[in-house]
């Protein structure tokens, strides 16, 4: 990672029964935009299948997009996952409506970045370059 023709590879995921995705297409699309490889899952996807998905395509973030309230059951299952299938290295980032008191709970397990509602495509675009340079 780092090496510039190295494109980040992102996968892009809806957890749980959320059948809303418009914020998580716009996302993808600003970080094909701005040189990134993105892979899209599509809706209603369990952490088994996102996890198989990070590992199947070698992605080097993962982009949660989670509406439903359900992030603290979902989140540390999903790391527990990545990480029993070797995929430390993998950068979580987290989309959606995700209320403040959690925020530093999803950090301490090991969230790269939380974004809600209205953040700049651009602050996203820059925090994951920076955490995979």
């Amino acid at each position: 990672m780092g090496n510039s023709q190295n494109k980040i590879r992102v996968l892009i995921a809806k957890a749980g029964l959320d059948g809303h995705d418009r914020g998580a297409k716009v996302v993808a699309r600003a970080l094909r935009d701005a040189g990134m490889e993105v892979i899209y899952t599509g809706l209603r996807q369990t952490p088994e299948m996102i996890t198989e998905a990070a590992l199947q395509e070698d992605v080097h973030v993962v982009g949660l997009s989670i509406l439903s309230g359900a992030h603290m059951t979902l989140v540390p299952k999903i790391l527990k996952l990545l990480k029993e299938q070797g995929l430390d290295d993998t950068r979580l980032f987290l989309g959606g409506i995700i209320p403040d008191q959690d925020k530093p709970e999803l950090i301490k397990l090991g969230v790269n970045g939380i974004y809600g509602p209205g953040t700049s495509t651009q602050t996203i675009i820059e925090d994951i370059q920076k955490a995979c340079q």
